[in-house]
């Protein structure tokens, strides 16, 4: 028979088990509780964001998409979004505008869903699909002289966009020049006109447009290096979601409102007048002075050949 002394002792320290597991269930049920909320509202933030569609504007690729000097983002290609969202519904985010380079870059980490004015690229195309193109331009040489060819070039300094389209092309068909990769169309202008580098290779409307916005002269466009713009929506090809939105809603603008909105962005498919007059007008000189210098030596060689009269007694 067990004292009763002991019997106590062993009640209470039953009693005080019981309660230590209940305190352990009750923490338990509370982190089950807690670890419930977090991941549900994970889940949420992920829906949430698989729901919407981060587009990454550029920030300096005027006159299809760029930050003016008021922070708003402007261009033909935002006028062609905002008209696709007229179209069709799209959950669109506008994220910060930034360089081509770091939103491409961006897009490979999976913090970008879409992007615009984009050429396709065999690199690009590994990552990112298309739509068809909205606009084609085509890219040109511009100095502070009249160009027509590249290979007048060899072994000097051009500028050409970092991570742009035409950079991967120019550096494959044209290595004996030095390309100099550079961050936007503008910061290459003014390489050029500070005499940092020979040439620009640039689209043609992105010079027209820099030129006008910026007050910037003392170059000459030349003529198309080959390569044509044919720019276009994109997104990451785990996202058809958005490529079939996308091309759905290009198919219902309307071919007039499509052509008001280059015409109110003065977006020219070729070189500018201006300057292929210039160009024109250079090699008309050129030409001319040949023609002149071959008329003298004609005159001079008519009269050394011309019989002399002899002399009278």
């Amino acid at each position: 028979m067990v004292p009763r002394e002991d019997m106590t002792r062993l009640q209470s320290g039953a009693a005080r088990l019981q309660g230590g597991n209940v305190v352990v269930l009750l923490r338990f049920v509370a982190s089950l509780l807690v670890l419930m909320l977090v991941q549900g509202g994970l889940a949420g933030a992920c829906h949430a964001q698989a729901a919407s569609w981060r587009f990454a504007p550029e920030v300096d690729y005027g006159p299809f998409v760029y930050q003016d000097r008021q922070g708003r983002l402007r261009g033909l290609s935002i006028d062609m979004l905002d008209e696709m969202r007229r179209q069709t519904p799209m959950p669109v985010i506008i994220l910060p505008a930034r360089p081509l380079a770091e939103q491409l870059a961006a897009v490979r980490r999976g913090e970008v869903d879409f992007l615009s004015s984009l050429r396709p690229t065999p690199e690009r195309a590994q990552y990112l699909a298309f739509s068809r193109p909205y606009v084609r331009v085509p890219a040109v040489l511009v100095g502070r002289r009249a160009l027509s060819r590249i290979d007048e070039l060899r072994g000097q300094a051009v500028a050409v966009g970092r991570g742009y389209a035409v950079e991967a092309h120019v550096r494959q068909f044209h290595p004996e020049v030095r390309w100099q990769p550079v961050d936007s169309d503008l910061e290459g202008l003014r390489k050029l006109l500070r005499g940092e580098v020979e040439a620009l290779v640039a689209d043609v409307a992105s010079v027209h447009f820099l030129a006008a916005e910026h007050g910037l002269s003392g170059f000459v466009v030349g003529e198309p290096i080959g390569f044509e713009y044919a720019l276009s929506f994109a997104w990451r090809l785990d996202r058809p979601d958005i490529g079939e939105a996308i091309e759905e809603a290009l198919r219902q603008i309307p071919a007039a409102r499509r052509q008001a909105l280059l015409q109110h962005w003065s977006v020219s498919t070729h070189v500018p007048a201006q300057a292929g007059l210039r160009l024109w007008v250079e090699r008309a000189g050129l030409g001319l002075l040949l023609l002149g210098a071959l008329l003298w030596v004609g005159l001079q060689w008519q009269r050394r050949s011309r019989p002399r009269p002899r002399g009278g007694h």
